[in-house]
């Protein structure tokens, strides 16, 4: 029931009952979700809502594809309200509210975005900058997200731009424009809280699971840790794997491109506050975003670059994609970053629709619900923050071609795990110390939990030196969010792996909870 505790709980022990209650069914489930990205836990948890029987399978781990590989960021649509996407502006708006106000209030939050201004940034430019940011103001207005949650854009000073932002170059500065946009604790992290969220609500969520043989009424389900296969039949088919989804549906053509980030130790920039947001040069609505992140980092991006060819587990960034970062934000900086301030690097592919030629940054961000020839239903393009929105159109879909017996879209005022009033609250008793900030920013309402529900040594201990993750979060990864190894909890459950040193550090109080 979504009121018990215990049915938020994602472990080894429930997914090997899942999977043998499914080897002893008889009779099809409603919906078979393939993927497990934030789109697909979303459709899980659209159609568990709603009443649905559903299951969802995912080859490799929650959050494993693209969705652990964005900017943390949820856009409020003002890139596609300056190309003249005003649907796709308005939406995305819409839901960074509903992310920030009512399903995950938690993981969302008002993150100051600095557009330095330098003398290499002229008139047209700096109107052409403000007057975006007022229709990003009247963008939030529209969509109801009042201005305690995400403020007002401004001008500021000169000043007050350096304290925002210390590194920025001083010389010339003529203060910044400033707004507001959300900032995602962590992408893998909302992905978690969703499928947890999904199973809350009677989803059955299953890792290292792969589904072949996909058509319209089931797939071939193999368990990846024993080999084992198992028949599933399901009244409908969602296939969700992103840049993957031509391997399910061969119908399907997807244009992927990169997006690459840089991680920086926070001192690199001065520990900054806000978002340094500098534009690049020769473009008019692009920019590179240096962003405050937890663990004490930085993370600079984004590229669009073309990826043809075959979908890599793990993309990497090309050495001209990093020179691009550097030299673009050294233009603000009064000390350019060379390679050797980098500490990390990631890249992820979008799951674009292939719409002709021209660039991929010029590619439009809307999703699509394709048919297969077999019936299956294949959700593609779109953009993490309407993940919620895609979700419901999928399911929309489902209910309607396969005539299930489904209730109305809830997802707009469900609570995530987490979340204020989200109805799985732990009584968890207190604890004889105060929790850390970075812990309750991470968790939420259920940071007790997390510390309570420990049966480790030295729970609010360190994983390792220098790094303000827990042992009692390791823990929770394995006996609460799903995670089965190592890599689980060092790469998607925190995100400790982005740093390789720090990764090396902390894998052997990782391999203590997955032993």
């Amino acid at each position: 029931m979504p009121g018990d505790p215990a049915s938020t709980r994602l472990d080894a022990a429930r997914r090997a009952a899942d999977l043998a209650a499914l080897a002893d069914r008889a009779e099809p489930v409603d919906l078979l979700v393939v993927g497990g990205g934030v789109t697909g836990a979303g459709v899980a948890l659209d159609a568990a809502s709603r009443g649905l029987d559903v299951v969802l399978v995912e080859r490799r781990d929650l959050a494993f594809g693209t969705s652990r590989w964005s900017s943390k960021l949820v856009h409020g649509g003002l890139r596609y309200l300056a190309t003249g996407n005003v649907g796709i502006a308005r939406r995305s708006a819409i839901e960074r509210g509903i992310l920030m106000t009512r399903t995950a209030p938690h993981l969302v939050h008002a993150v100051p975005q600095l557009v330095p201004l330098l003398p290499a940034s002229n008139a047209f430019a700096r109107s052409l900058v403000r007057t975006g940011f007022l229709a990003g103001d009247a963008l939030r207005a529209l969509a109801g997200t009042p201005s305690s949650v995400l403020p007002r854009s401004r001008r500021i000073g000169a000043e007050a731009a350096a304290e925002l932002s210390p590194t920025v170059r001083r010389d010339g500065l003529d203060g910044g424009l400033l707004a507001y946009d959300g900032q995602l604790v962590d992408d893998a992290r909302l992905v978690v809280a969703i499928a947890r969220t999904a199973a809350q609500h009677g989803a059955r969520v299953l890792t290292r699971v792969g589904a072949s043989q996909v058509s319209g009424d089931g797939a071939l389900l193999t368990d990846e840790t024993t080999g084992e296969t198992l028949a599933l039949r399901a009244r409908a088919v969602v296939n969700a794997t992103g840049v993957w989804a031509g391997e399910v549906d061969e119908s399907i053509r997807l244009r992927p491109s990169r997006g690459t980030h840089l991680v920086f130790d926070a001192a690199a920039f001065g520990d900054p506050v806000a978002a340094l947001t500098v534009p690049i040069p020769g473009e008019t609505n692009r920019f590179v975003f240096a962003m405050p992140e937890q663990l004490g980092r930085v993370y600079l991006g984004l590229t669009d670059e073309e990826a043809p060819g075959p979908i890599p587990d793990e993309p990497v960034p090309t050495d001209g994609e990093i020179d691009f970062l550097l030299d673009t934000v050294n233009t603000a900086l009064a000390t350019p970053l060379t390679h050797a301030d980098v500490r990390g690097a990631y890249a992820g592919l979008r799951p674009l629709l292939d719409t002709g030629g021209g660039r991929t940054a010029d590619v439009s961000r809307e999703h699509a619900v394709l048919e297969s020839p077999s019936g299956v239903l294949s959700v593609v393009g779109g953009k993490l923050t309407e993940y919620r929105y895609m979700a419901e159109d999928a399911v929309d879909r489902a209910v309607a071609a396969r005539a299930l017996a489904a209730g109305p879209c809830r997802t707009r005022s469900l609570p995530l795990v987490g979340a204020p009033g989200n109805p799985a609250r732990w009584e968890a008793p207190r604890t004889a110390h105060a929790l850390p900030v970075s812990l309750v920013e991470r968790y939420g309402d259920e940071a007790p939990t997390v510390v309570a529900s420990a049966t480790c040594a030295r729970p609010l201990d360190p994983v390792a030196d220098g790094i303000d993750v827990t042992r009692a979060e390791f823990e929770f990864a394995v006996t609460h969010e799903g995670a089965l190894d190592a890599s689980d909890v060092l790469d998607r459950r925190t995100r400790i792996g982005l740093v390789e040193a720090d990764r090396a550090r902390a894998e052997s109080a990782a391999r203590e909870f997955v032993s």
